[in-house]
């Protein structure tokens, strides 16, 4: 029990002692506040955020491994975040995963009781090695199952991070890198999936969305390596395209069509006048980055 209670996660806000009398726009009031609470420590943690992104950019870079891991929200959020990487940069599907305490059937419906198998996080990532990457997420910072595969994938040489809404102070040991919030109690005791989820969210996207800056996934704030796998992700590579290459949107259209629907081809294409298998041979020997093909 004494495990449990001195948690800051598990501590009752002081601020919501008798939130069943309030006005439900004052509930709603407390629950947003906090959140940008969050969110400030979240933006004062952006060191160790900076790195973690560094190290996925690295990991990628070496054809290696990102792998997210996490039971509850804090798996779903890890969920989520490697789902949304291949449709908004055109990653590999298998190169950023994500693994849930109690499987796939627990992103849609809570098994209690899987986040405290360590044997069960160890045996998830037994398939990691050095050069991988391993993001374990535990809002308290003692979920056994996300213990046990930070400590399987650092026995196999493979770098890990820890991103925890508990206070990093003494957790040194469980990762290679430790983002700890330190987010405090909730407005409902216990329920970390509002101040603490909200924040993991933004480290997570930030996470992802530095390394793929530092990856050249992006041009400006253009998404250039985006999968147009729907009619508004279609228009907004047209629309890309059409910014890019500063060129019509027939033209667009056009460029999109000739670069068989690879809208960094079709913007080389575009901006400096050649075919798309110059375009490609340019694009492969910057190494995917369009601002070196391009210049400033």
């Amino acid at each position: 029990m004494d495990r449990w209670r001195t948690l800051l996660t598990e501590g009752r806000h002081p601020d919501s002692d008798d939130l069943d009398t309030l006005s439900t726009e004052e509930v709603v009031g407390l629950l947003l506040e906090e959140d940008r609470r969050g969110l400030d420590l979240a933006l004062a943690h952006r060191e160790p955020i900076a790195k973690a992104a560094e190290w996925v950019a690295e990991s990628l870079a070496e054809d290696a491994s990102v792998v997210f891991i996490g039971a509850g929200t804090s798996g779903r959020l890890g969920v989520l975040e490697a789902a949304e990487c291949p449709p908004t940069f055109g990653s590999d599907p298998e190169q950023i995963r994500a693994l849930m305490a109690g499987g796939d059937d627990a992103v849609f419906r809570a098994k209690e009781g899987t986040e405290d198998d360590e044997t069960a996080g160890r045996e998830e990532v037994q398939g990691l090695a050095a050069g991988d990457l391993l993001i374990g997420l535990s809002a308290s910072s003692v979920t056994r199952y996300v213990q046990g595969a930070l400590n399987q994938a650092r026995d196999a040489g493979a770098r890990t991070v820890l991103v925890t809404c508990a206070s990093s102070e003494g957790l040194e040991s469980q990762a290679d890198l430790v983002i700890g919030l330190a987010t405090g109690p909730e407005i409902l005791t216990g329920s970390t999936r509002l101040k603490a989820g909200s924040a993991t969210k933004a480290v997570l996207n930030a996470i992802t969305t530095a390394a793929m800056v530092r990856l050249g996934k992006t041009y400006g704030n253009l998404m250039v390596d985006l999968r147009p796998g729907s009619a508004k992700l279609q228009d907004r590579a047209l629309r890309i395209i059409e910014t890019a290459a500063e060129v019509s949107s027939e033209e667009a259209r056009q460029l999109h069509a000739a670069a068989d629907g690879n809208v960094k081809i079709a913007i080389v294409m575009g901006k400096l006048g050649v075919d798309a298998t110059q375009a490609k041979r340019r694009l492969d020997t910057a190494g995917g980055h369009l601002r070196r093909v391009l210049g400033s």
